[in-house]
């Protein structure tokens, strides 16, 4: 079964520096049909202007994914660590037993646009930490690359939850197939461009919902980059 959570149909926030939009319930838009999926609890795609960004602020029991697609994030955190990542880095900060951090465009000319995942924990209150990584274009291309999972499958990072994260870029007319697992939920989110999933024309901002399905075929209709959670 594929369900479609279409693009349009997103909460959004316009805070003038800020503009979001959520796939499921967030901040003020809270929608009891959308929620999350399993632990997936959070996809925020985010805009943010110059010279502008979130203050310091505090999460606790949560993974929270930044995977950026133009421009440049900076981060800083109570951990001690600062960093600015770019298309190809993947970042992960679990929160833990708490943590305080700030993210703000890192561009003084370029808006920065990202996904803000988050992911609940199968373990609570453990001590926070943080990873990020680069995965080059040849790596992401033509493949579902993991890119975050509990084990470090393949130089991936880790998170504290039976999931994995993986990332795909696919040129126009391109295609790639995902095997499914029994037993396992997925979901699959365009991140730019469009795409068809089992023939399903999907663009940037559409989500599905999977189960029940054995396989799962993306075609590039332009160039078109997509992200893949596979769930318990």
């Amino acid at each position: 079964m594929i369900t479609k959570r279409y693009r349009d149909e997103r909460g959004p926030t316009d805070a003038g520096w800020l503009k979001s939009m959520h796939s499921f319930s967030f901040g003020h838009y809270q929608d009891p049909d959308h929620m999350g999926f399993g632990p997936l609890r959070v996809i925020n795609e985010d805009r943010v202007v110059p010279g502008a960004g979130f203050g310091e602020h505090g999460h606790s029991n949560m993974e929270i994914i930044s995977y950026v697609l133009k421009g440049e994030l900076a981060h800083k955190d109570s951990m001690g660590n600062g960093s600015s990542i770019k298309p190809g880095d993947v970042q992960i900060m679990s929160a833990g037993s708490g943590v305080r951090h700030s993210e703000f465009n890192g561009s003084d000319e370029q808006e920065v646009h990202f996904l803000q995942i988050w992911i609940m924990p199968n373990v609570e209150n453990q001590a926070p930490d943080y990873q990020e990584k680069s995965f080059s274009d040849d790596e992401l291309q033509s493949n579902f690359r993991v890119v975050v999972s509990p084990d470090g499958e393949n130089g991936s990072l880790i998170i504290k939850q039976d999931a994995r994260m993986l990332a795909g870029k696919f040129a126009e007319g391109e295609s790639g197939e995902f095997q499914m697992q029994k037993g396992r939920k997925y979901w699959l989110q365009v991140a730019q461009g469009i795409a068809e999933l089992n023939g399903e024309k999907a663009a940037a901002g559409d989500g599905f919902a999977i189960e029940d399905e054995d396989s799962i075929e993306v075609k590039a209709i332009t160039d078109a980059e997509v992200l893949l959670f596979d769930l318990p």
